[in-house]
């Protein structure tokens, strides 16, 4: 059910704040795909759609008291002009997506050729509106605001027997969220449930919490991540919730900083580096002659002592063998290397090459 589309991507939530302006909306994607590619990250572009004369009853479209309604009014878009901010996001090198509100919204991701769907928070348990989105057979990324684990069992399940893609994005649906109402800990409660699914972190706290979210969220096993963005104009202020370009593009570097601190995948062994590796060497014991020896004795046990420092092309704790056969004479408190012993080590090439560049 994994893939690879959701790994590392991340997703500007542009949500309404084009306002209605395509020339807005195309700034913000050209101010925000030139971070993109400065940081050399995958991004997708989200859009909210939504059919506003029928998503809002008649009798409440002029109520400029419920914020929601408002801001849905004012923001209204056709879609010949999403048409164009889809356009524009392709254009700028990001991946399309969008969160639609309504059934015909969702046909219209199919007609603008959107790639990626998303189920916002609210919309978790609107079956109407989630088996119309599984008919595209679309990725589809899900938030978990405010849902119940039935809820997000019964997603799950019914993506998953249709196999059809799904990331499950931990979330807060406070706007914006304090630093101690993140709860990040539900990233390893998604990941241990949900073993088979790419987990995410939709985040909503203010700028100055981004970077701590971000380390901890990408160590905990977060690979996707999602915010709103937006830029500021004279009639226009950012939300607390939302990153300007320079708030986002310290948000990046965060998971840069984040990814390169936790290394390696967790399901395989990190390389060690050379450098690593020379310093342990340098604290392995050699291996010495506690008596003399001449050319044939046997070495035993209680003839040698390990000590440090390893020499080069001495052997070491991790070579002895008891019984093998010396070919040299060897004084007291020398050190016995790789070509004075009779040995399956002595004469792999490698190997050999190898214990003579460690050591002192």
């Amino acid at each position: 059910m994994k893939n690879n589309i959701f790994e590392n991507l991340f997703v500007l939530e542009l949500a309404n704040n084009h306002w209605g302006s395509v020339e807005r909306g195309k700034k913000i994607i050209t101010d925000f795909s030139r971070i993109v590619r400065f940081n050399n990250i995958k991004a997708a572009i989200k859009l909210q759609f939504r059919d506003v004369d029928n998503f809002i009853h008649k009798k409440f479209k002029n109520r400029e008291d419920i914020r929601y309604i408002k801001k849905t009014m004012v923001t209204k878009m056709n879609q010949e002009n999403y048409g164009l901010l889809v356009d524009a996001v392709r254009k700028a090198g990001c991946i399309t997506m969008s969160t639609p509100f309504d059934e015909s919204s969702v046909t219209m991701c199919e007609n603008l050729g959107i790639q990626i769907l998303k189920i916002a928070s609210s919309d978790l348990n609107d079956w109407v509106l989630i088996e119309r989105i599984a008919k595209t057979r679309k990725p589809v990324i899900v938030s978990t605001g405010g849902s119940s684990l039935k809820d997000i069992d019964d997603l799950v399940t019914f993506f998953e027997n249709r196999n059809i893609p799904l990331a499950i994005n931990h979330c807060v649906s406070i706007y914006p969220s304090k630093k101690e109402e993140l709860e990040l800990n539900q990233i390893d409660f998604l990941k241990n449930r949900y073993p088979n699914h790419v987990i995410g972190f939709s985040t909503h706290e203010t700028n100055e919490d981004i970077e701590s979210a971000m380390l901890i969220a990408y160590a905990k096993g977060a690979r996707t991540f999602e915010r709103h963005v937006d830029i500021i104009s004279d009639d226009h202020q950012i939300s607390p919730y939302c990153s300007s370009p320079i708030d986002f593009d310290r948000w990046v570097k965060a998971f840069i900083k984040a990814k390169k601190i936790c290394g390696a995948s967790w399901h395989e062994k990190r390389i060690s580096p050379e450098k690593e590796i020379e310093y342990l060497d340098a604290l392995v014991r050699g291996v010495y002659a506690k008596r003399d020896f001449k050319k044939g004795d046997i070495l035993t046990d209680k003839d040698i002592y390990l000590a440090i420092p390893l020499q080069k092309g001495q052997i070491s704790c991790r070579e002895l063998m008891s019984g093998e056969t010396l070919l040299h004479d060897i004084k007291k408190d020398e050190p016995i290397k790789i070509d004075d012993i009779d040995s399956p080590y002595a004469y792999d090439k490698d190997l050999k090459e190898k214990i003579y560049n460690r050591g002192l």
